[in-house]
């Protein structure tokens, strides 16, 4: 679904005068139906990587393909949805409206697009809500309307770049296993961006480990646990020695590179 062949990406400063390496020479490919993480270090390209594929960037050398096509033809399609670590709703419209934007920005009828939106709010806990206004949401809730409006497109590939990061533990243990249904229900492909390596190894099939600045793959760990996952699986022997393997590479691109 997803094909990335050495992608390599370059920040120039306002002036031209310096520029920042973030991404250099990625290789990978996300199946479809694949749940995959990136972890690593603030400043490693995870959320860049993610930018590329939702056509927010271009690449500076390099390819990365979405169902055997370009970014922008996927985003043009409809095949992707985002959901970025500020849930991002606009203050001024219903929950409900802000669900619905994406439709109502494709001419979806009214009736069409609002009915779908209650069903996404519905699915996402947000029963009830509709009507609310984000500013009357918790952060926890504003998140899962960020989620039910990325998935109102239906889109084959999802990609989320820490959207639980700045939530207390309870509420982002809650989120994930909500994710983790709609994982089970709708086998979307997902690429997440994550600092926790607990929470890589309960959502994903795949970890991607990658080192600091300038960004790159330094293991790609398999998850093997068993589907579907809850969180008493965090207290298993296998999940435990996952996120010790991936402490360890964490720490040992560290070393590598000098930090």
């Amino acid at each position: 679904m997803i094909e990335i062949r050495d992608l390599s990406f370059v920040y120039g400063s306002e002036h031209g005068s310096e520029q920042i390496n973030a991404l250099d020479h990625i290789n990978l490919h996300i199946g479809l139906g694949e749940f995959v993480s990136l972890i690593g270090p603030s400043g490693c390209g995870k959320s860049t990587m993610l930018r590329l594929a939702a056509d927010l960037l271009a690449p500076t050398s390099g390819s990365l393909l979405i169902d055997g096509n370009a970014p922008r033809m996927a985003r043009l399609a409809r095949t992707i949805g985002m959901v970025f670590q500020d849930a991002a709703l606009l203050e001024w419209r219903r929950i409900i409206d802000n669900v619905a934007l994406p439709l109502e920005l494709e001419r979806t009828p009214g009736k069409d697009r609002l009915r779908r939106a209650r069903e996404l709010l519905d699915m996402v806990g947000l029963a009830g809500f509709e009507n609310a206004y984000p500013q009357h949401l918790s952060g926890g809730m504003r998140q899962r309307a960020a989620i039910a409006r990325a998935m109102i497109i239906n889109p084959k590939v999802l990609f989320m770049d820490e959207p639980f990061g700045a939530l207390d533990q309870i509420t982002r243990d809650r989120l994930n296993l909500e994710l983790l249904d709609i994982v089970e229900r709708h086998r979307m492909t997902i690429l997440f961006v994550t600092h926790s390596i607990r929470e890589a190894v309960l959502l994903s099939d795949r970890v991607v480990v990658m080192t600091p600045r300038p960004g790159r793959i330094r293991e790609v760990l398999d998850v093997p646990l068993p589907r579907p996952r809850r969180l008493a699986h965090r207290e298993d022997q296998a999940f435990r020695a996952l996120v010790a393997r991936g402490t360890d590479s964490l720490e040992e691109g560290f070393t590598d590179y000098g930090c």
